[in-house]
């Protein structure tokens, strides 16, 4: 049984490492791309569309997994990234490769909720921490090669190479799930909520579309930009009135009702923020600012993925001996040090400096994400499983897509326009960024105080 729980766990660490490289791997093929396909103005979109799809589908596929069972939902979402890769790999033009990207994201939206949510089925709440922290790692550290593996293939194979490339290790996947893992589910009665499906993508593809191109494509108070996320809102709280009237709502009131599920997810909005807030600023601010090349920039976020790992693998030692809530509470410390450290940067710092500010947040993180998840997890059965992961990470989705707005926003008003920003510019601007990162890291720690004491140790 050890022997195939090692397996699974492999081949779901290989899904969460397929959907985190993907949505940075287009970054330095670009170039390639448009000089073969043309439609520069849209090349944008190749990212944004492929996260608005994942991040739609993840509360869908959790509420599915915990009906119809986690196999056979992982099952169709390798098989959607399967297809979406063939599909990018023979794109004749910048627009089939768009909704190319589309079916893809949607594939990646089952990926990693429901290899979490398989990995809590099969290890008990001990062994959960040092799990979350090799998915931790792996995500981390997909997203960050995911530019210099593009850049890598498009140069010496050919930009498609890096869509076909996934088709046998989609394969695989499929391969080692059908065979190594074995899954019992009872079977009941189903009634899906397709109007809140439908709801909750539309809303939140909307309001997350706003969010990114806001202050990019068009200005913010554009009729287009209140349109935009007018129309999200609008259908969210459609969305909020139909789940009180179904019977198995994608998103069940008791998520909200719940105090350590509704602390779980803001400390999971809040992370998603201040990952955004990092990843995008400090190698701009290393580089542009320090004069450091590409290289040395990394070395800081490379730090940081580092830290995160170590400390989720180690948190359950931890949590086992003073519980979720008190764990939880050293990471957010741990986190709001590193985060005010980095609110120190300058014109005068050095990529040292930055890097080992990058590396005390990161320890924060893993030390408060991955036993608040945890937590969440184990509070639930079987059958909640899935929808209790899936809405961890849409709130982490939704932060990212705040994350967006407000640090966009900060470092834009500070630059004033200025393209490209002198150096003296970018530090002021990474400065504001930074600082609202610190401030977000607090709000972090409040939530996790809002974790009740009562459930804050696990049983077993």
């Amino acid at each position: 049984m050890a022997d195939k729980r090692g397996a699974v766990l492999a081949t779901l660490m290989m899904c969460v490492g397929l959907a985190a490289i993907d949505a940075t791997v287009v970054a330095t093929a670009v170039p390639s791309i448009v000089d073969d396909l043309g439609g520069f103005a849209d090349f944008p979109w190749l990212f944004s569309v492929y996260l608005l799809a994942q991040g739609a589908s993840v509360p869908v596929y959790g509420r599915l997994a915990d009906v119809y069972g986690r196999k056979p939902l992982l099952l169709i979402g390798l098989g959607l990234f399967l297809a979406g890769s063939l599909l990018c790999g023979f794109a004749w033009s910048m627009t089939s490769l768009i909704v190319s990207r589309a079916v893809l994201g949607l594939g990646a939206g089952a990926l990693q909720p429901l290899s979490l949510t398989i990995a809590a089925d099969l290890y008990p709440v001990a062994e959960r921490g040092r799990v979350q922290g090799y998915f931790g790692s792996v995500w981390a550290t997909s997203s960050l090669l995911g530019p210099a593996v593009g850049g890598l293939v498009s140069e010496h194979v050919g930009w498609r190479w890096i869509f076909f490339a996934n088709v046998p290790l989609c394969l695989l996947a499929v391969l080692m799930l059908r065979r190594g893992f074995i899954e019992r589910v009872e079977p009941r009665p189903a009634h899906f909520d397709a109007l809140g499906a439908a709801l909750l993508a539309g809303g939140f593809t909307l309001l997350t579309l706003g969010l990114l191109e806001g202050g990019q494509a068009w200005p913010w108070y554009s009729p287009t930009s209140l349109a935009v996320l007018g129309g999200g809102a609008v259908l969210l709280l459609v969305f909020a009135a139909v789940e009180t009237r179904v019977r198995e709502p994608v998103l069940p009131a008791w998520l909200f009702r719940r105090r350590n599920l509704v602390a779980s997810n803001l400390v999971a909005l809040c992370v998603g923020a201040v990952l955004f807030g990092l990843t995008s600023y400090v190698p701009a601010f290393a580089q542009g600012a320090l004069g450091a090349n590409a290289t040395t920039a990394g070395f800081a976020l490379t730090a940081l993925t580092l830290a995160w790992a170590a400390s989720a693998s180690q948190s359950s030692r931890l949590y086992l001996r003073i519980g979720f809530r008190a764990t939880s509470l050293i990471g957010t410390a741990v986190a709001v040090v590193g985060a005010v450290m980095m609110a120190t940067v300058g014109e005068g710092s050095t990529v040292f400096f930055v890097g080992a500010s990058c590396l005390v947040v990161g320890a924060g993180l893993g030390m408060v994400n991955a036993p608040t998840i945890i937590a969440a997890q184990a509070s639930v059965g079987w059958s909640e499983r899935g929808v209790v992961t899936g809405a961890n990470l849409f709130s982490r989705s939704i932060g990212s897509a705040i994350g967006v707005a407000g640090f966009g926003a900060v470092a834009n008003t500070i630059l004033g326009g200025q393209d490209p920003p002198p150096a003296a510019a970018l530090a002021r601007a990474a400065h504001g960024v930074f600082l609202l990162v610190a401030v977000v890291t607090v709000l972090m720690a409040l939530s996790v105080v809002a974790l009740p004491r009562r459930a804050s140790r696990p049983e077993g």
